[in-house]
C-alpha cells in the first residue's frame, strides 16, 4: 500500500478507492494479526473512513472519533502508513488518536463516549473566534449507552450549534449492544423506505415540495416512529449504507449545506472483509498478536478473569440473591458464564459504569447481593456514584475491578493506575488486593458475606495459583521472614518481591521479610506495630504513588522514613506490560537495584 494523503483522495475515482479500501483491509489484517489490537472495528470503518477524509478538510475540519476503536484507518490516511508497524509499541503509535501524535488527531482518545462532548467544545471555540471549519464527530451506536453522549446531544441541540455527528452504527460495542436505544436504531435500519419515499416526493414533483412539507413531515411520523434525534434538535439523515462510497459522499456533501446540528446514521458491518471477524465480531473487536510466541501464555490456564468468574458462579449456586452486572464486558470481565447459567440475575447495562454503580447500589437496597465486575481505568468514571449511592450508604456492593496497575499495549487511558486511591479514599468500603488465584476466590466469598462494601482489584492476566489457605477480613500474610528490613507488597507484586528478595540474600546476604498486604482498607494493625520495629521499611505496588500504598504506610508509621517503589508519576507508554514493569523498574531486578540504592545512601 503506497503513501496515501486525504488530498489525493479527493481525486480518485470510486473504482480506485475500491481498491485502496481492500489495501487497507489487507494492511489492517496483517499488522494486527502481528501486533495486536482492535481489529474488527476499523474493518467495519474503511469506507467510512475514506469518505470523512474525502468530505472534510483536514487537519483544518475536526474529525473526533469516539473511543478511537475504529481509528486506525485514520491514522494510514494521515501520514502514517509507514509507521504503522509499529502500533501499540514502545514509542511506536498509540492505538488511540493521539494530539501529540499527529495534527490530524483533534482529540485524543480511549474511553467511550466522550467525542460529542469535545466536538460540541470545538465547535462553539470555532463560532467565538470566527472560524469556517467543519466539526464532526464519530461515534458506534455502542458509546450511545453512554450518559455522556445524551448530554451532549441535549446541549447541542438546544444551543443548535452547527455539528455533524456521524453515528457508525454496527450493532456492537465490544459485546453485542442492548438496551432500548439499540431497539430503536433496529428500527431505524428497516425504515430505509422512508428514505426512498421522501426523496422520490422532492425529485418528481419539485415543485409540490413546499405544499408537501407538512404532510412529508407527518408522513415521516407515521413511517418512521423514531424522531429522537430529531426531538433533540438534530436533523437526522439515514440511514445510510457505510460499506458504498457513492452513498456516502452524497450523505456528506448534502449535511456539509446545513448550518444546523446533523446527525448522519451510518450502517456498518463489524469485521467487513475477513471472515472470521465478520462471523466473531466481539472475539475479534481486540486481538492479542496471533503469531506471538507468548500467545496465550497463562501460568496456570486461567486468566484472574476467568477465575473470578468460575469463583461468582460458584457462590451464587449457593445463594440466589447474588447478582452480576458489567458494562459492555460480559466476556473481558469473566461473567460470560455467569450470564448463560443465570441469565435472569445477570444485567449488562451497555457502557454506562454511571448507571451500574447505582443500579448496584438499588439492588444491594432492595435486598441482593450485587456484584460489579469493571475495569479500574472504567471505574474511575463512576467515582461520585461510587462515594454517594454506594460508600455513604454503606451498601452491600462487591466491585470486581479488573485490569488493576499497567495494561500492556492499550497504554496510558488503559492502565488501572489510581483504584487504589480512589478505593481507599472511600468511607464504609474495604479493598482488598489478592497475590494468588486462590486468594482471589476466598476473598471474593469474603466480600459477600462482610455486610458492607467491598473492592477486590487485581491485574490483567494470571496471578500464581497459590495455596489453600484461611483469609481473616483486614488481616495480612508474612510470607517470608527477615530482620534486615521490611518489604510490603499488594497484589501481583507480591511474587516480585519474594523474587527480589532472594536476590538480596543471594548477592548480599541481607534478609528482607515480605508481607503480603492483601487488605489495603482497613489495613493490619498488628502488622503495622511489626513494621515499626524494622530498621528500614518500603511499599511495593503497580499503581502510582500518590494516595497509593506507600502513603498509608507512611501515615500508619509517624515517624518512621518508607520507602515507596511504584510506577512514575508520568503515564507509561504504550507497550508490553513486562517492557512497561521494567521501565517503572517493578520487576526483581528492578527492585533489587532500586532496594540497593536505598542501603547505599545510608
Amino acid at each position: 500500500m503506497e503513501h496515501i494523503d486525504p488530498a489525493k483522495l479527493k481525486a480518485m475515482g470510486y473504482e480506485e478507492l475500491e481498491t485502496l479500501c481492500a489495501e487497507i483491509r489487507a494492511r489492517l489484517i496483517a499488522t494486527v494479526t502481528e501486533r495486536g489490537g482492535h481489529l474488527a472495528s476499523n474493518l467495519g470503518a474503511v469506507e467510512l473512513t475514506v469518505a470523512l477524509h474525502r468530505a472534510f478538510d483536514c487537519p483544518k475540519d475536526k474529525l473526533v472519533f469516539d473511543v478511537g476503536h475504529q481509528a486506525y484507518v485514520h491514522k494510514l490516511l494521515t501520514g502514517r502508513n509507514d509507521r504503522f508497524g509499529t502500533l501499540r509499541t514502545l514509542g511506536g503509535l498509540s492505538g488511540f488518536p493521539s494530539r501529540e501524535e499527529s495534527e490530524y488527531d483533534a482529540f485524543g482518545g480511549g474511553h467511550s463516549s466522550t467525542s460529542i462532548s469535545a466536538a460540541l467544545g470545538m465547535a462553539r471555540a470555532r463560532d467565538l473566534r470566527g472560524g469556517k471549519e467543519y466539526v464532526a464527530a464519530v461515534i458506534g451506536d455502542g458509546a450511545l449507552t453512554g450518559g455522556m453522549a445524551y448530554e451532549a446531544l441535549n446541549d447541542a441541540g438546544h444551543t443548535q450549534t452547527p455539528l455533524i455527528v456521524v453515528l457508525n452504527d454496527n450493532e456492537m460495542s465490544i459485546a453485542k449492544n442492548v438496551g432500548a436505544l439499540n431497539k430503536s436504531l433496529a428500527r431505524l435500519r428497516t425504515k430505509s423506505g422512508y428514505l426512498k419515499l421522501k426523496s422520490g416526493i422532492s425529485g418528481r414533483w419539485p415543485r409540490l415540495k413546499a405544499v408537501l412539507a407538512h404532510v412529508r413531515n407527518n408522513l415521516k411520523y407515521l413511517i418512521l416512529p423514531n424522531t429522537f434525534f430529531e426531538e433533540l434538535g438534530f436533523k437526522y439523515f439515514g440511514p445510510v449504507n457505510g460499506h458504498d462510497l457513492r452513498a456516502l459522499d452524497e450523505a456528506f456533501c448534502r449535511v456539509k449545506r446545513l448550518e444546523r446540528p446533523v446527525l448522519v446514521h451510518v450502517c456498518t458491518q463489524k469485521g467487513r472483509g475477513y471472515v472470521l471477524a465478520e462471523q466473531n465480531p466481539e472475539q475479534f473487536h481486540g486481538v492479542a498478536p496471533f503469531f506471538s510466541e507468548a500467545k496465550g501464555k497463562k501460568e496456570n490456564g486461567k486468566s484472574n478473569s476467568e477465575v473470578f468468574g468460575e469463583a461468582l458462579c460458584l457462590l451464587a449456586e449457593r445463594d440466589e440473591r447474588i447478582v452480576a452486572l458489567t458494562a459492555a464486558m460480559p466476556k473481558g470481565t469473566g461473567l460470560s458464564g455467569f450470564a448463560q447459567r443465570f441469565p435472569s440475575r445477570f444485567f449488562d447495562v451497555g457502557i454506562a459504569e454511571q448507571h451500574a454503580v447505582t443500579l448496584a447500589a438499588g439492588l444491594a437496597a432492595g435486598g441482593m447481593k450485587p456484584c460489579f465486575a469493571v475495569y479500574s481505568a472504567f471505574l474511575q468514571r463512576a467515582v461520585d456514584q461510587l462515594f454517594t449511592d454506594v460508600c455513604l450508604q454503606r451498601l452491600p456492593v462487591v466491585f470486581a475491578v479488573d485490569r488493576c496497575g499497567p495494561v500492556g499495549e492499550d497504554g496510558p487511558t488503559h492502565h488501572g493506575g489510581f483504584d487504589i486511591a480512589y478505593l481507599t479514599a472511600m468511607p464504609n468500603l474495604a479493598v482488598a488486593s489478592p497475590a494468588s488465584q486462590k486468594e482471589l476466590q476466598k476473598l471474593l466469598e469474603l466480600g459477600f458475606a462482610c455486610g458492607r462494601p467491598f473492592a477486590l482489584r487485581y491485574g490483567r492476566g494470571s496471578l500464581p495459583e497459590g495455596e489453600e489457605a484461611p483469609v481473616e477480613f483486614g488481616r495480612w500474610q508474612k510470607v517470608r521472614e527477615g530482620a534486615d528490613l521490611a518489604l510490603v507488597a499488594t497484589g501481583r507484586m507480591v511474587q516480585a518481591v519474594l523474587a527480589a528478595a532472594e536476590l538480596l540474600q543471594n548477592e548480599q546476604g541481607r534478609q528482607a521479610a515480605v508481607y503480603n498486604a492483601r487488605f489495603l482498607k482497613p489495613m493490619d494493625a498488628g502488622a503495622l506495630k511489626e513494621l515499626a520495629g524494622y530498621p528500614l521499611v518500603a511499599a511495593v505496588e503497580d499503581e502510582y504513588p500518590a494516595g497509593g500504598l506507600g502513603e498509608h504506610l507512611a501515615r500508619a508509621l509517624p515517624g518512621r522514613p518508607v520507602h515507596c517503589f511504584a510506577l512514575p508519576e508520568k503515564p507509561l507508554p504504550a507497550a508490553a506490560f513486562e517492557e512497561q514493569m521494567a521501565l517503572a523498574g517493578l520487576t526483581p531486578e528492578g527492585l533489587y537495584k532500586q532496594i540497593t540504592a536505598l542501603w547505599e545512601e545510608g
